[in-house]
């Protein structure tokens, strides 16, 4: 390669990488959308090959029916969540005493027990203020994610149109030799199945669990706590606590200490072991992934990707490990 035709070379890789950051950052805002599109493509890419090689079906008509289904199996449910959610907020915006009536209860019963008084009237006066501003920040919250999720679906129909122009496309640019790629896209499909799958099945078993025990031992709106319950295990570490052990707190304040009690050893007993065991046996079952690799995944996931960080971030930590893997096995052992 002589001097001129290295420069061509690098001038178009620095072309590349100019124009690869400006699209990036301009794209930022839709990027949940975009990583769903490609996690749903993942998981129906076998369906899609059955209707259009198996039973002949024309690939935009397959497309489009891979795409209703996905609304009606995602969306749908997705959608009722967020009404009821937001339902929710209109109610503390209209009568924000319904929420500050139990934090009253709890600084009540510190200042009896202890005589100290955690909640003045400046500070009462703050979390009044500030209650319609968290309103506003989920609803925007909401908004965004509405849109992300037309930016999804309308992605994963032209996706599933090109499929496999864009996975030839994708094989031939990896910089890896044949077993490596093979390697690669073994390891993102594995876990982007495990996750996508075993995460919201864990969700949806460890809200029933818990809404179980909410019945038994006389919660208030068990409905909204179960959902909460659902959303709370994404959550390293502390998980479903965040929900059953104020609610098991609360009961002990309004002076139902049986029944606080009996929520309190049901949570740690029941909600926390099964989710445990549960997560164990779906990460054996679909992946064997390392669980400090799925914790640490979700922590780094979260910030980075949002509410898809749960999926690509313990994607993005297992393919930094088998990189390096691949890196020791090319170039150091040899």
């Amino acid at each position: 390669m002589n001097l001129k035709e290295q420069y061509w070379k690098y001038s178009l890789i620095v072309i590349i990488l100019f124009m690869g950051v400006i699209i990036f950052r301009q794209i930022t805002p839709f990027l949940g959308g975009l990583l769903g599109a490609f996690t749903i493509y993942i998981l129906v890419r076998t369906q899609m090959h059955h209707l259009t090689e198996k039973k002949k079906i024309k690939r935009s008509i397959s497309a489009l029916l891979i795409t209703a289904e996905t609304i009606f199996v995602f969306l749908v449910p997705l959608g009722l969540t967020i009404w009821m959610i937001v339902n929710k907020l209109q109610d503390i915006n209209l009568a924000p005493q319904t929420f500050v009536e139990p934090i009253q209860q709890v600084a009540g019963f510190i200042k009896e027990k202890t005589g100290y008084d955690v909640l003045g009237k400046d500070t009462l006066s703050f979390i009044v203020s500030i209650l319609p501003r968290i309103g506003q920040l989920i609803m925007s919250s909401i908004s965004s994610l509405a849109v992300n999720l037309f930016v999804m679906i309308f992605v994963l129909y032209f996706m599933l149109i090109g499929g496999k122009k864009m996975e030839a496309y994708i094989n031939d640019i990896l910089p890896f030799n044949e077993t490596n790629t093979r390697e690669v896209i073994h390891e993102i499909n594995m876990i982007v199945r495990s996750n996508a799958i075993g995460i919201p099945l864990l969700a949806i078993i460890q809200g029933g669990i818990a809404m179980i025990g909410y019945l038994i031992f006389g919660a208030p709106n068990v409905l909204l706590l179960g959902f909460l319950t659902c959303f709370a295990t994404i959550i390293p570490m502390v998980g479903t606590a965040l929900v059953w052990f104020p609610v098991a707190s609360y009961l002990a304040i309004s002076g139902d200490w049986f029944h606080a009690i009996g929520l309190f050893a049901y949570g740690a007993i029941v909600v926390s072991q099964s989710d445990n065991l549960i997560r164990f046996i779906l990460q054996k079952k679909m992946a064997d992934t390392h669980p400090l690799i799925t914790i640490f995944g979700v922590v780094i996931g979260l910030p980075l990707f949002g509410f898809m960080g749960i999926i690509f971030g313990p994607l993005l930590l297992s393919l930094f490990f088998l990189f390096v893997n691949m890196f020791k096995k090319e170039y150091l052992d040899s």
